[in-house]
């Protein structure tokens, strides 16, 4: 039983844990897009440049209308005005800007974000929600592919240096590490030039050939449109990723319980599964994860020199047009991707490392 007791014990700790790093998390996200509301209004100057625009449209509109080319001037300027009321109210511009951002912020954690002022779907939705929703699988897709290839193939090529090092391969890669200083959007204008023009082979943007082909030529179509975009990615964080992790590997070969683990006459792969890997295994997903926020954050200019259709080339967009809902509601995804994957670190670090303990009695924090 006593197991058991150990078991749930350890379980309500871990959800005690996570909820309070949720919590601190909420917190965080509503901070950022606090500042991201106040920052794209402009403290509110927005509001005065988007009167102008109100009443500049209002304006043409009476101006270009047959029916009102016969009104006296007066009668034409006081339709403008009225015009110009309702418009004014409707978007709630006639309200104090710290009340509105408050409730702006409230409706933007729901992504109840309203209608966009500039921006539409590609099925012709001006709701700000379906805008977003149609552009974010597209960058799921984009980048959950890369992370999950660099993440996969450094560890497996990480794992195989440890046993080879000093060697050339091991040298080499040493020499390349630097590299990953450079972002994947700088990779990706060299590869569109090599790729996409010096030698045709690929496609320089976008997401799929148009017009879209169908079943099966689409999925081949997409594959293609990915390689260099992914290719980008996996350049800029390849390298360093290896060298890294490859030194986490050394660090755990040499300890005590390794060689005694080799006395014993274990099999090198038993050893390397059991007592190298599981115990990096933490550091290694830290690190790993670290490097996804990274990525997140460098999304908008990789999505726009690709021109892949997803949140970031939205958010470039979006800022080209001085769209403000759209511009927050991209910024409020971007914070639920990054706090979602900083609480995906603390589970996972929680879950892997054994020196980790949680509040309670007896222990201590993490």
């Amino acid at each position: 039983m006593m197991p058991h007791r150990a078991w749930g014990r350890d379980l309500r700790y871990l959800a005690l844990y996570l909820v309070k790093r949720l919590l601190a998390l909420l917190v965080t996200v509503l901070i950022g897009v606090y500042l991201t509301i106040v920052v794209a209004n402009m403290g509110g100057q927005v509001d005065e440049l988007r009167r102008v625009q109100i009443r500049s449209e209002a304006f043409e509109q009476v101006r270009a209308d047959p029916a009102f080319q016969e009104m006296a001037s007066a009668e034409r300027n006081a339709l403008v005005e009225r015009r110009v009321a309702l418009e004014v109210e409707r978007l709630r511009l006639d309200e104090p800007f710290l009340l509105r951002s408050v409730d702006y912020l409230q409706r933007a954690m729901r992504l109840d974000l309203g209608r966009a002022e500039q921006m539409h779907s590609d099925a012709g939705s001006r709701q700000v929600r379906a805008i977003i929703v149609e552009r974010l699988p597209a960058t799921l897709l984009l980048f959950g592919t890369a992370n999950l290839l660099v993440f996969f193939s450094a560890v497996g090529s990480a794992l195989w240096l440890s046993r080879r090092y000093g060697g050339r391969i091991d040298r080499l890669v040493i020499a390349l590490a630097p590299s990953s200083a450079a972002p994947g959007w700088f990779y990706g204008i060299f590869l569109i030039l090599a790729f996409a023009f010096l030698v045709p082979l690929l496609p320089p943007g976008g997401m799929v050939a148009a017009p879209p082909p169908q079943g099966l030529a689409y999925a081949v179509s997409l594959a293609r449109h990915m390689l260099l975009p992914v290719a980008a990615m996996v350049l800029s964080s390849i390298f360093v990723s290896i060298y890294a992790w490859r030194t986490f590997f050394l660090i755990h070969a040499s300890e005590d319980y390794v060689e005694m683990a080799r006395a014993k006459g274990l099999p090198s792969r038993l050893i390397e599964r059991r007592y190298i890997l599981r115990p990096t295994l933490a550091p290694i997903i830290t690190n790993f994860l670290l490097m996804l926020i990274g990525l997140w954050s460098g999304a908008i200019i990789l999505e726009q020199v690709f021109n892949w259709p997803g949140l970031g080339s939205l958010l470039f967009q979006a800022i080209g047009f001085r769209d403000t809902p759209v511009i927050i509601g991209a910024v409020v995804i971007f914070a639920y991707l990054l706090a979602l994957t900083v609480l995906l670190l603390d589970l996972l670090y929680a879950l892997l490392d054994p020196r980790v303990r949680l509040l309670g009695e007896g222990r201590g924090g993490v």
